[in-house]
Order: C-alpha cells, then structure tokens, then sequence
C-alpha cells in the first residue's frame, strides 16, 4: 500500500504531493494524519526554504473521500461521531497548513474539487470570501459552476495559469521563492495574514517587530552589501 503523502526536500524546496490517485486524491483520514506528519517534520528542519502542495497523476484534490462518506452512511447510529472525527483531522491537517510559517504554493494540476450535495467545509466559509468577495462566493457555491483555470484566476484563485510547459514554468516561480530572504519572507507571510483583519497601529507595531527580528539576518546584510555593490543579492535562507 502506497503512502498517501510524500514529502521530499530538495534545494531548498519541500515538495508535500497527495498521493491516493485511485480517489483522485481526496482526503481522508489517514491523508490528513500523513499531512500533519509531513508539516512536523519540516518544522524540525531548516533545509525547506518554502513547501509545495500538489497532486500526483493529474489531479491535485477531489475534496472529501467520497467512498468514506458512502461507508460511513452505512452505519447510520455511529455516521454523527465518525463525520466529526474525520472533520477533526481533515481541519487540523487543513490548518497546519495554512498556518505553516513558510511561503507555501499550490500547484494545481488537474481538477481540485467535485460536487457531491454536500455543505461547504474544509474553511471555505472563512477562505473563499476573503479570496473572492461575498457576492461571488456565494454565486460559486450555490451554483456548483466548475471553473476552468483561466476563470479561476480571473477571480483571484490562482495567481498563474500556464497552458504550456507547466511544470517548468511552475519550478521557475517556485525557484524565485525559495531562493529569497527565506527569513524575511516567513515574516511578511504572517504579516500580510495578520493584516487582513489588524488595525492600522496594530500592523505597524507588527512590523516593526518583524523588522528589528530580521535586521540582523545574513540575508538582510547581504542584500544590502548587494545593492551597493550593484549585483544580484546570493541569500542563504538564513
């Protein structure tokens, strides 16, 4: 039997792929247990300078596991226990996520949710109407129109989209991130995370915080030695 997550590190690039292509990768418990375990063990290393989530064999994630959910609907007198202790996991996995202290990048290859007459979970209440506004969001869910890429980034769910050379042109975007001022760039994650719901001093007294925690970087010394040198800054993670 296959691990449903694998987790490699490589130059600096810790690549977290789902890995149950018979189910189009949907999320399951074990999944969502695997992924924790994948976030701990990049959070006792410093060789990861950003992390990568994506799909194996075309499909990034189907959502929830639906051959579980028919299992579960089978015993009926325990199916409110067993929902909420998937959800459980599911949400703590979906969390460590969202909250991991690196710049994290979804790379999206294939189809990333279905429709199967369930509510919205997995924290779309709170992501999709801060990435989308109120309005669309409740247009997309109470629709189920599936968007192609093109779409989606029009409405801000993708940064990129690319038609051809995908995969390259991915590991270029993700090669300019990982080889930033990885100490810098963990801070403004958290910041710009922070902002969306901080007042004006509150995110000034923030950033100042941040600011004298990276001043006495390598990377901030050598950054500025680059700049008036007139060349390309070298950083190092640290």
């Amino acid at each position: 039997m296959s691990d449903p997550v694998i987790l490699e590190v490589e130059d600096g690039i810790a690549t977290l792929t789902l890995n149950r292509p018979d189910d189009r990768n949907a999320l399951s418990a074990e999944m969502s247990g695997a992924i924790l375990d994948a976030i701990d063990e990049l959070e006792g290393t410093d060789d990861a300078r950003c992390l990568v989530v994506q799909g194996t064999e075309g499909t990034f994630c189907a959502g929830g596991d639906v051959n579980a959910m028919i299992e579960l609907m089978s015993g009926a007198a325990e199916l409110h226990e067993a929902v909420e202790r998937i959800q459980h996991e599911t949400h703590r996995a979906i969390r460590r996520v969202a909250e991991f202290h690196l710049p994290t990048v979804a790379k999206v290859d294939g189809v990333a949710f279905r429709q199967v007459g369930l509510g919205i979970d997995s924290g779309t209440s709170y992501l999709l109407p801060r990435q989308v506004g109120l309005s669309t969001a409740k247009e997309l869910v109470f629709t189920g129109e599936m968007l192609d890429a093109e779409a989606a980034a029009d409405l801000g769910l993708f940064n990129h989209v690319y038609a051809e050379d995908f995969d390259e042109q991915c590991d270029e975007f993700i090669e300019q991130i990982a080889e930033g001022p990885t100490v810098a760039l963990r801070h403004s994650k958290k910041l710009l995370e922070q902002g969306v719901t901080a007042g004006l001093k509150e995110a000034l007294d923030n950033e100042a915080a941040a600011q004298a925690a990276v001043f006495e970087t390598h990377d901030h010394e050598e950054g500025a030695t680059a700049f008036m040198e007139g060349r390309d800054p070298e950083f190092e993670g640290r």
